[in-house]
């Protein structure tokens, strides 16, 4: 009996039914979330290859996830989502690096044809690393929508958004799409779209009657993890002109779907994206009232040598976000490394 108990308490509090975080606000709770969320492993031969001209740079790729609902079942709140404009579609509907795994074998790619629709494409490095969990943002949207409509009372989850459109300068590589403010009107249109407004936490809600978005983060104006059931959250991973052109015409991100990585004393300020987990700025920025996401690991770097101490100085931080590639060990090399609070559980109170 104590055996089926504690199965079920498990249960529901991967689902959201643990009512132990309600009455905090959503700036005083830490979570664990994946990085590159919907990776899947290069393919066999295209990796030899890669490794072959770039070891370092290869084994930096050497990692994949399981499906959005997956990790979503498992009790993590916090994704990462990479986008590339496709207007017309069929820009990355044939990778060159199909061409290499050829050499060894019939490739198998986007059996259903999604990449030849219109629409954002979801995927890590073009021609390379581009095979993907959820190759179509819209299809990544409908996984979320159809998670969060299944668990009804589930705590907020993030959705952090990179907008990728950086060359590849050699021969035969795709030219990405620039993203500049229409782009980006687009892509807070396909989250309405697909998603609809109903399931989001927006720059407006937060900023309400303080005159800009950071008066209101100051001030404390986040809502309770209870008032955030069931809701996403989504935050534009990007500085430099991809965020000047997502605040363009939006100032305090009026009317916008996605928060963005603004500094301090910006009227935009309210998500912080800080990925070296020892920068003693993360505490301060806490401490003021914005929430920050930073990284346990990157590159596969501290995973194969069972190196914690990113993720223990993440957790004193008192970053509210925490990503890692490892919720679950490494199938690809040798090692212990995995992330998760010292309870079993992947959300606890901020420290």
């Amino acid at each position: 009996m104590k055996l089926i108990l504690s199965a079920t308490l498990a249960f529901l509090f991967a689902i959201g039914g643990d009512s132990g975080f309600d009455d905090l606000p959503i700036n005083k709770v830490q979570i664990i979330g994946s990085h590159n969320s919907y990776k899947r492993a290069i393919d066999t031969a295209l990796f030899s290859l890669l490794k072959a001209k770039n070891p370092q740079a290869a084994m930096g790729l050497e990692y994949s996830h399981v499906g959005l609902d997956e990790q979503l079942d498992l009790g993590l709140r916090d994704l990462e989502i990479d986008v590339y404009a496709d207007e017309k579609g069929g820009k990355y509907a044939h990778p060159k690096g199909l061409e290499w795994e050829a050499a060894s074998h019939p490739p198998v790619y986007d059996p259903e044809g999604e990449m030849n629709k219109p629409g954002f494409k979801v995927f890590h490095v073009q021609d390379l690393d581009f095979r993907s969990n959820c190759p179509t943002f819209s299809g990544c949207l409908k996984q979320l929508k159809a998670w969060s409509d299944a668990h009804p009372d589930h705590y907020p989850i993030y959705v952090t958004m990179n907008a990728k459109d950086a060359e590849i300068k050699l021969p035969g590589f795709t030219v990405p799409e620039k993203f500049t403010a229409e782009v980006f009107d687009r892509l807070d249109k396909e989250i309405l779209d697909n998603l609809g407004r109903s399931y989001l936490i927006t720059p407006d809600q937060i900023r309400g009657k303080y005159p800009t978005l950071e008066a209101a983060v100051l001030a404390g104006h986040w809502p309770s993890m209870k008032e955030a059931r069931g809701k996403f959250v989504f935050i534009l991973d990007e500085g430099g002109e991809h965020r000047s052109s997502y605040i363009q015409g939006h100032p305090s991100l009026k009317g916008r779907v996605l928060f963005t990585d603004s500094p301090a004393g910006t009227p935009e300020a309210a998500f912080m994206i800080m990925n070296n987990p020892k920068d003693a700025q993360i505490q301060e920025m806490v401490k003021k009232g914005y929430i920050v996401r930073t990284r346990a690991d990157g590159d596969t770097r501290e995973a194969r040598v069972n190196d914690k101490s990113g993720f223990v100085a993440a957790c004193a931080s008192g970053a509210q976000i925490i990503t890692t590639d490892y919720y679950y060990k490494s199938t690809f090399f040798a090692s212990d490394y995995s992330v998760i609070f010292d309870d079993g559980k992947y959300m606890r109170r901020q420290p």
